[in-house]
C-alpha cells in the first residue's frame, strides 16, 4: 500500500468513528450527513489509489 492511501483509509475510518460519535450524541443530522460524506470519500480515494486496483 502507499503512503497516500493509508492516509487515505485511516482518516476515512477516523471520520466514520467521529460519526458514530455524533450519532449517539444527538448532533444536528446536516453535521452527521456532512461528516458521512467526508468519510466516504476519504475511504473511496484511499481504495481507488491502491495499487491494486492500478
Amino acid at each position: 500500500m502507499s503512503g497516500t492511501s493509508t492516509v487515505l483509509i485511516v482518516l476515512g475510518l477516523f471520520l466514520l468513528g467521529g460519526v458514530y460519535s455524533f450519532v449517539k450524541q444527538q448532533m444536528p443530522r446536516s453535521l452527521v450527513v456532512l461528516l458521512s460524506i467526508a468519510a466516504g470519500m476519504c475511504l473511496v480515494a484511499g481504495v481507488l489509489r491502491l495499487e491494486v486496483w492500478n
